[in-house]
């Protein structure tokens, strides 16, 4: 019989598997730039989460086979509330990075964890570590500079698009923790592109988009979400929470990275500044927390 895997060959495992997960993520800005002629942000949505569903459906079918309905029937009603949130971060992504650069959005997006622990202290009354009132002073400086930078129309619509993605997952936190049990992420996440689906469809029509940015679209939706949220799920299973905050600052990094390659889409300095202040202040909280969190030789 093949002996079971050790703690430490499990955590290599999820390492590798949050890893890849952020490559997917960080991936989705460089799609939206590689479509020819943009269609609305409410069409980009409509594609990438059917395409999204599609895959998802299909490898719920093939893990779970006759269970499929009963699975998705176990989240429960606040499974669905968290879908509908985790469905408005969907909408909240694109908008934004239709409308100012990757690295603002990415950054801001970020700020998940942060957005996590304030939601936490005020309404289910958990204590906040001093280190991280400072981060999140900090990052809060950062995002001021970054809004400062791009008081235009839409750079700012677009950064105040993406504060709705870590507030999506902020009450995500509050609704997971509130109700006292883990809600199953793939099934959640399947529920969230059928709930986008048809929120997207009558914003989206007329249907503008070419069949080559729809085929761009699908594979964004099959790589970016399916794959990304597949990964990152398994790597859940063997990694605590603040070691899968610290590999999501991948996406941060190398989001911008993929479209300044490519695209040449480069940051102010006035945003890079900001954008930095934001991830020291995430890497230094996070890497202070996994240090008190890791026992002793581990790892």
């Amino acid at each position: 019989m093949t002996p079971a895997p050790s703690p430490q060959a499990l955590r290599r495992r999820g390492r590798v598997l949050a890893v890849l997960a952020n490559l997917c993520f960080s991936s989705g800005g460089f799609w939206i730039r590689t479509l020819e002629a943009p269609p609305s942000g409410y069409e980009i949505v409509f594609w990438r989460s059917m395409a999204m569903t599609l895959v998802l459906a299909l490898v719920l079918a093939v893990w779970h086979r006759g269970r499929v309905l009963a699975k998705i029937r176990a989240v429960g009603p606040w499974g669905i509330v968290s879908a509908a949130f985790l469905a408005s971060t969907f909408f909240a992504f694109i908008l934004s990075v239709t409308r100012t650069t990757v690295a603002n959005t990415t950054v801001v997006m970020s700020l998940a964890p942060l957005f996590g622990a304030i939601a936490g202290f005020l309404f289910l009354g958990e204590r906040v570590a001093l280190r991280t009132w400072i981060a999140i002073a900090v990052a809060g400086a950062g995002l001021a500079a970054m809004l400062l930078d791009s008081l235009s129309g839409d750079g700012v619509a677009g950064i105040l698009f993406a504060l709705g993605v870590p507030f999506g997952l902020a009450a995500n936190v509050v609704i997971n923790r509130r109700h006292g049990r883990h809600v199953d992420m793939v099934p959640t996440v399947l529920i969230a592109g059928l709930l986008s689906i048809p929120v997207a469809l009558p914003l989206a029509m007329p249907f503008e988009a070419s069949g080559r940015d729809i085929a761009v679209i699908l594979v964004m939706g099959t790589i970016q979400l399916g794959a990304g949220c597949l990964l990152i799920t398994l790597a859940m299973r063997h990694l605590p929470a603040v070691e899968i905050g610290l590999f999501t600052l991948l996406e941060t990094v190398l989001g911008p990275v993929w479209v300044w390659l490519a695209y040449g889409e480069a940051p102010t300095a006035m945003a890079l500044s900001g954008g930095s202040l934001i991830v020291g202040a995430l890497l230094v909280n996070s890497l202070l927390e996994r240090r008190r969190d890791e026992p002793a030789g581990g790892g």
